[in-house]
């Protein structure tokens, strides 16, 4: 079960939560059948209460959302995308600590918003 402050995306909500958003957002792309997902869950739930009302965190089912996906890409899980103003500023593969996903998100949030 996710986080308090972990979001929960899907295709009705992406638009709104993620590309619309002026600013940060880190997205996981998961599945349930996924060990190295269920593994970093933890550390995604903490940024997301780390960064609750500054950054939104979410995370997006693979296999309940294909087509978001598809659009974006995502060959192997976990993969975590950071977009800035609706763009994706930087994607990372596989599992990643938490002080590399926390450098991401600072290196991001310095991209001018447009």
């Amino acid at each position: 079960m996710p986080g308090k402050n972990t979001l929960q995306l899907n295709d009705q909500n992406f638009q709104h939560q993620v590309l619309d958003h002026k600013g940060t957002v880190l997205v996981d792309f998961w599945a349930e059948w996924c060990p190295p997902c269920k593994a970093i869950a933890p550390i995604v739930d903490a940024l997301a209460d780390d960064y609750a009302g500054d950054v939104p965190v979410g995370k997006i089912d693979v296999d309940a959302n294909p087509t978001l996906a598809s659009k974006y890409g995502i060959r192997s899980i976990p993969a975590l995308v950071i977009f800035h103003d609706g763009q994706i500023v930087n994607q990372l593969a596989g599992y990643q600590s938490k002080d590399l996903l926390a450098a991401a998100i600072e290196s991001a949030r310095s991209v001018p918003t447009t």
